[in-house]
């Protein structure tokens, strides 16, 4: 069924988008509308997306009706949209094929001769974002995808008509088995989605699978540095590019790494030779190894170092990325999407080298399982800040099974403070608030929500 996705993706032919609002829907009605397919869409709600894809003559439902399938030769849907949808068990009885979104973005991708994904457990964003600031500054007009917003762009996707696209890429449900990568970033691997994977070797395998997508003249980059990659990449026969912080035997690596008020400057060294000079605007190792990886995907890409300088020059971050979003009471107030214990340990490590009096941190666990499984990961790293206040965990997809709460977090980490709202939580910052403060609010749910209402009680 993978393969045959591609007969539909021709000019003349119709598809139905379920879902069509969605962060990587709405972009996929618009390449699938350049390549002269006929989309109609569903939704559930009105949006800006919705409204834009109007505005392009895709003409949009609200609501799931059995009828809007009607006419269609293919339906392709969101992953939030299951069998029970009615417009999938409608599809299903006339006959014509349903296909997930990522086998969509898989049969695209045929169609540029470079198809640059990123993935790994943490970093994905940022990184795909540094690679699109640097195509862009090449001049490579590529198209993008990315799953969460970039201030550049003003969006998280972009339709260009160059002869690359750049996709985030997620492990989640194995949905990057359905890509085709001619050039496979892997940042890292670690434990997480296990309500999904059975473990973390488990994980290992579908990383395994996704660089073995990679035909044999593309590449895959990947952290020499992170055992776990280099573990599931062991004994690969695709050709391997390898970055590091600072391993000579390395093909891309760090060189002469400074830091000014908590920002890196390096030169990212090539095989011996000096490639880039490059100064981020976003602080923290993590970021320097994501400039890493974007640099060596870039270079194999054929793109100058002059455009990775550049590029990374004009990147300040992702949305939700250590984003600032204002001040209140003399503190300065940043949101961050962080929501892995590793990932919470590079951005509490970075904030606590910025030089504020104090870091104080609200934090939403996301997903009962992540909290649960990862339960004494949270809480080691979770002492870190200088006061930490939990929100009660951010339910996504997920019923409360495991009878678990963040007040049983709050009560394993010294000075912790659980706090049932959003509400409590506003309240609980404001109290707290100090000149000389950085206070963070973090996850993946709608903590950032607390932050915005503490901004307002400012004006």
């Amino acid at each position: 069924m993978d393969m045959t996705i591609k007969d539909y993706i021709r000019p003349g032919r119709r598809a139905h988008l379920a879902g069509i609002g969605g962060v990587s829907m709405a972009p996929l009605a618009e390449v699938l509308t350049g390549k002269g397919v006929i989309v109609t869409g569903s939704d559930l709600h009105e949006s800006a997306s919705v409204t834009h894809l109007r505005a392009l003559g895709i003409p949009v439902t609200i609501g799931h009706l059995p009828e809007s399938v009607q006419g269609a030769d293919c339906v392709i849907r969101t992953a939030a949209i299951h069998d029970d949808n009615p417009e999938i068990a409608a599809a299903r009885a006339a006959g014509i094929p349903v296909f997930e979104r990522a086998q969509a973005w898989g049969a695209l991708m045929s169609h540029y001769p470079n198809a640059l994904c990123v993935s790994g457990t943490h970093g994905k964003t940022t990184t795909t974002s540094m690679c699109t600031h640097i195509f862009l500054a090449a001049g490579r007009d590529p198209s993008v995808m990315i799953g969460g917003t970039l201030p550049i762009l003003g969006c998280g996707h972009r339709v260009g008509h160059g002869d690359t696209i750049i996709l985030e890429s997620c492990e989640y449900c194995n949905s990057f088995l359905s890509f085709l990568p001619t050039v496979a970033v892997i940042l890292n691997v670690d434990a997480d989605h296990l309500d999904f994977f059975k473990d973390l070797e488990d994980i290992k395998r579908s990383f395994r699978a996704f660089a073995q997508l990679v035909p044999d003249r593309g590449h895959v980059v990947a952290d020499l540095d992170d055992t776990n990659t280099m573990d599931a990449l062991k004994g690969i026969d695709r050709p391997l590019f390898t970055f590091s912080l600072d391993q000579e035997q390395a093909d891309c690596r760090a060189r002469d790494l400074t830091w000014d008020k908590g920002l890196p400057t390096f030169d990212v060294i090539i095989r011996g030779s000096t490639y880039a000079h490059v100064t981020l605007h976003v602080g923290g190792e993590h970021n320097v190894r994501n400039a890493r990886a974007a640099a060596a995907a870039a270079y194999i890409l054929g793109v100058p170092g002059s455009a990775v300088e550049k590029g990374l020059d004009g990147f300040t971050g992702a949305g939700r990325r250590f984003e600032k979003k204002g001040q209140f009471h003399g503190a300065m107030v940043y949101d961050d999407y962080a929501h892995h214990p590793q990932e919470l340990r590079a951005l509490l490590t970075m904030a606590k080298g910025l030089g504020f009096k104090r870091v104080i941190a609200a934090f939403q666990p996301h997903t009962y399982s992540r909290t649960h499984e990862l339960f004494r990961d949270f809480v080691d790293v979770l002492k870190l800040p200088d006061k930490t206040i939990l929100a009660e965990i951010y339910a996504a997809r997920e019923q409360n099974t495991l009878g678990i709460s963040s007040a049983d977090l709050a009560r394993e980490i010294p000075g912790g403070e659980f706090c049932p709202t959003l509400e409590d939580v506003t309240e609980r910052l404001a109290q707290l608030a100090r000149p000389g403060d950085l206070i963070l609010t973090v996850g993946a749910g709608d903590i950032y929500l607390a932050g915005e209402a503490l901004l307002k009680r400012e004006q």
